[in-house]
């Protein structure tokens, strides 16, 4: 069985299993929540493991009767067609997030159709993988050849009804990265979405939103996405998705989405949401790097899984979720990055005003050479 590795909590279920997935270490969960009133793993939880199992081959899962603890011994990764109703409780996004991390090393490519909410509060939306994580992907691949993200329906929390169809090549090996120079902000485009409200309300968004970030870029593009009929899922709902593009071909991306049917809170407006998600752009330039902050884990894990040659890439402020990470790779890999602060350039007399933003660090590794044996060579 080789080397188990034993963790306590809920906290970072996903990375965990994803990590273990990957390195093949057999995983023991314990302590699951084991204080509150509903102790044990939630629905979401057990649908993310489900839908391990079923890209997997010989993966022994099993949870005691509470749900409080769960061992963990993953198969191989094989891929192939996926068809999964993803749990309510978390968006489209909290599944696909994984799927991606292992698509590049399953025996066959993955074709995935996914059902359930395409945008919410909490999870990066269908929007925002598409236009700032496959471009990261595409950056270890080498080529976006199969690599396709599909939305077929919107669903909006809390009734979902959303379809989302995926592509992705499996590969041998991943290409290392040397990715220290992001460049500047060229041209900023984005899409505002709205299921089972007026079709003015998207057109209220983009205006709110013109109105903070015409003031920095002229070179600004908002594509429109009112649903209708079967196409709007089950919920009213609407949203903003923003993503910055540099002159080096980095992808800075911000969203925001308005709040479920039913909450206890104030509706949301959407002048309002316009403006929060474009701040919340702003503030991911501020933050700066080659990714952006939601994608800091998806680099660094390539990284680690590439060929055994240094790869480098400048992120801004880590966040508490890549912290975490950066421990976990530690573990299953026994791989440490090195992380220097960079020094912001003084500004000379012909770019006195250069905003430079926040603080940057260079995150270094050497590739753990790892190989796709799954996949079938020709």
């Amino acid at each position: 069985m080789g080397e188990v590795l034993n963790y306590e909590g809920c906290n970072y279920f996903r990375q965990r299993l994803i990590l273990s997935t990957l390195s093949g270490k057999t995983l023991k969960i314990k302590k699951i929540r084991s204080k509150e009133d509903d102790p044990g793993l939630k629905d979401f939880e057990a649908s993310f493991i489900h839908l391990l199992d079923k890209i997997t081959n010989g993966s022994k899962i099993v949870v005691s009767e509470t749900g409080t603890s769960l061992f963990y011994q993953p198969g191989l990764l094989m891929g192939g067609k996926l068809d999964h109703d993803c749990n309510l409780q978390r968006s489209i996004g909290y599944f696909l997030e994984a799927l991606i991390l292992l698509a590049p090393f399953t025996k066959k490519p993955i074709r995935a159709i996914l059902r359930g909410i395409t945008s919410d509060q909490i999870d990066p939306s269908v929007d925002m993988i598409k236009l700032s994580t496959l471009p990261v992907l595409k950056t270890f691949l080498g080529s976006d050849d199969g690599l396709e993200l599909k939305i077929n329906r919107r669903g909006a929390a809390p009734g979902g009804g959303g379809e989302v169809f995926f592509n992705c090549p499996c590969k041998q090996k991943l290409r290392p990265l040397n990715f220290t120079d992001p460049g500047k902000i060229k041209r900023i485009r984005g899409v505002a979405w709205a299921t089972r409200v007026s079709p003015v309300t998207t057109n209220r968004i983009v205006d709110a939103c013109r109105s903070i970030l015409n003031k920095f870029l002229p070179d600004i593009y908002i594509y429109t996405d009112h649903c209708r009929g079967s196409n709007s899922g089950k919920s009213p709902g609407f949203g903003l998705t923003l993503v910055a593009e540099t002159t080096n071909g980095v992808f800075l991306c911000a969203e925001s989405a308005s709040k479920p049917k039913g909450s206890s809170q104030n509706p949301t407006v959407p002048e309002d949401l316009g403006k929060t998600a474009a701040k919340l752009l702003l503030e991911e330039i501020y933050r700066g790097g080659c990714v952006d902050s939601s994608n800091q884990s998806t680099a660094a894990l390539f990284m680690v899984l590439g060929q055994q040659d240094v790869s480098k890439v400048q992120i801004g402020a880590l966040t508490p979720y890549m912290i975490q990470f950066l421990r976990h790779i530690r573990d299953f890999f026994q791989i440490q990055f090195k992380i220097d602060q960079q020094q912001q350039q003084e500004n000379d007399e012909e770019n006195e005003e250069l905003q430079l933003g926040g603080e940057k660090f260079l995150l270094t590794c050497v590739g753990v050479g790892y190989t796709n044996i799954s996949k079938v060579t020709l």
